[in-house]
């Protein structure tokens, strides 16, 4: 049973192990999907079923996956679930030399380049979403002027905001409540810059 909270990455092996372009897709399908198999997986990123179970391994290893209720009755298949209800990086946490500064860097661009290419691919889709879907997504840009404070004050009031709908949304779907449900993506950047 996947723990409840998120994981905190701390240490740069499960950074880097995360950090790997697959890896990093297959951990985001695993979590949508609550549990897959390898050659579920290896449908879903036109890959090899032995790559993908390589790469499963290595992200088991850090304990980022685990091994899930098998949910056939062939013994041969191996069951994948996310160990956490997400993962957590922060900044502050790979500080301290230069090499998880590096590693760090090249994470964030890494997720960053895989949000905009999940973004790209729904404007790509979006005459086959509908009406009803069109209007309901959006995107914006707010620019503000804010202090750190404010600005953490603000990150903690988002995070409540969407925990308190990813809660609801559950909770309707285990009562049956599945008719027109999707799976969202929901990318929010906060950062200082100057002109």
């Amino acid at each position: 049973m996947p723990s409840e909270e998120n994981r905190k990455i701390t240490d740069l092996g499960t950074l880097k192990a995360l950090a790997h372009p697959l890896r990093m897709k297959l951990y985001r399908l695993l979590f949508v999907a609550e549990t897959a198999t390898a050659s579920h997986l290896a449908e879903q990123v036109d890959e090899a079923v032995s790559l993908v179970s390589y790469h499963l391994r290595k992200l088991a290893e850090h304990g980022l996956i685990e091994q899930a209720e098998p949910r056939s009755g062939d013994a041969r298949e191996r069951w994948w679930q996310p160990a956490s209800a997400g993962v957590s990086i922060r900044d502050k946490d790979f500080q301290d030399a230069p090499e998880k500064v590096a590693a760090h860097l090249a994470a964030s661009r890494l997720f960053l380049a895989q949000r905009v290419e999940m973004y790209r691919t729904y404007l790509d889709e979006r005459s086959h979403w509908g009406r009803e879907w069109n209007e309901a997504a959006f995107d914006s840009e707010s620019l503000l002027r804010l202090t750190a404070a404010e600005l953490a004050e603000l990150k903690e009031a988002m995070h409540d905001l969407v925990r308190k709908y990813d809660e609801q949304s559950r909770a309707r779907e285990a009562a049956g409540d599945t008719e027109g449900r999707e799976h969202i993506a929901l990318h929010t950047y906060g950062f200082p810059f100057r002109v």
